[in-house]
């Protein structure tokens, strides 16, 4: 598996607050079969051109020498707010594991106006926009996600929303239903959040193909330069949801 998505880099964001606490995410991660992470801490687009990068990557190089050789392989990216449009994000510096695709997400307020020209925008200077957790803007629709699929952005749903009552877990199993999501995440702060559960869930529900679209093949395409795979509507029986919750934190079933 591969996860493109995480705040496990202590002391830089709102994510993991020790190298220890950051360790036991990892070798959690390296146990579950999580052979790439990318660190992802956040950035406003607006200060992108003032990025921390030398001191982001000092952090890094901490975190892989206390998490070891059995730790999965650390890249480092960012994930953007697109707080300003307009704002370049071609810097290679920017990308995801050296790659040509950026993490951005909209402001929680909600959906910027001219989002969709936002992310064709990116998409036309020669970087691909990966778009973080689109179930979570207020407002978003399918046909939203449609729009932003059409002008080249890659769409990462987040493993902890599925497991919402509420309307992010709604959008998102709706997302996955209708075959619309590109890869899965754990947009990860150091807790319990993690891409094994979600292909465990997947494998149990008969969707090998899907898990290993989501947490696997699709994160390499993007690595690599590549266009990530359509990934086949899924129609999620009732009921799932108790076991998902189970797998993700570890509770078993009464017997």
């Amino acid at each position: 598996m591969i996860d493109l998505h995480s705040h496990v880099i202590p002391g830089v964001d709102d994510g993991a607050r020790t190298l220890e606490a950051a360790v036991r995410v990892l070798t959690r991660f390296a146990a579950q079969g999580v052979t790439t992470v990318v660190c992802t801490p956040h950035l406003k687009a607006s200060a992108a051109g003032s990025a921390p990068i030398a001191l982001v990557t000092q952090k890094l190089d901490e975190l892989r020498q206390h998490a070891g050789r059995a730790a999965p392989a650390l890249r480092l990216g960012w994930e953007i707010l697109l707080d300003e449009p307009g704002i370049p994000l071609s810097r290679p510096a920017l990308r995801l594991g050296g790659s040509p695709a950026v993490l951005v997400e909209f402001p929680r307020s909600g959906i910027p106006p001219r989002a969709t020209h936002e992310l064709a925008r990116i998409r036309e200077s020669g970087v691909v926009p990966v778009l973080a957790h689109p179930e979570r803007y207020w407002g978003v629709s399918v046909a939203h996600v449609l729009e932003w699929r059409a002008v080249g952005a890659v769409m990462q749903v987040d493993v902890a929303p599925l497991l919402s009552e509420g309307d992010r877990g709604r959008i998102a199993r709706l997302l996955i239903e209708q075959g619309l999501v590109h890869l899965l995440a754990s947009d990860n702060h150091g807790d319990a959040r993690a891409l094994g559960p979600a292909r465990d869930w997947l494998i149990e529900l008969g969707a090998t193909e899907h898990a290993e679209l989501l947490t696997a093949r699709n994160a390499a395409h993007v690595l690599a330069g590549e266009s990530p795979e359509d990934v086949p509507p899924l129609q999620l029986p009732r009921g799932v949801l108790a076991r998902f919750r189970e797998l993700l934190l570890g509770v078993r079933r009464p017997t």
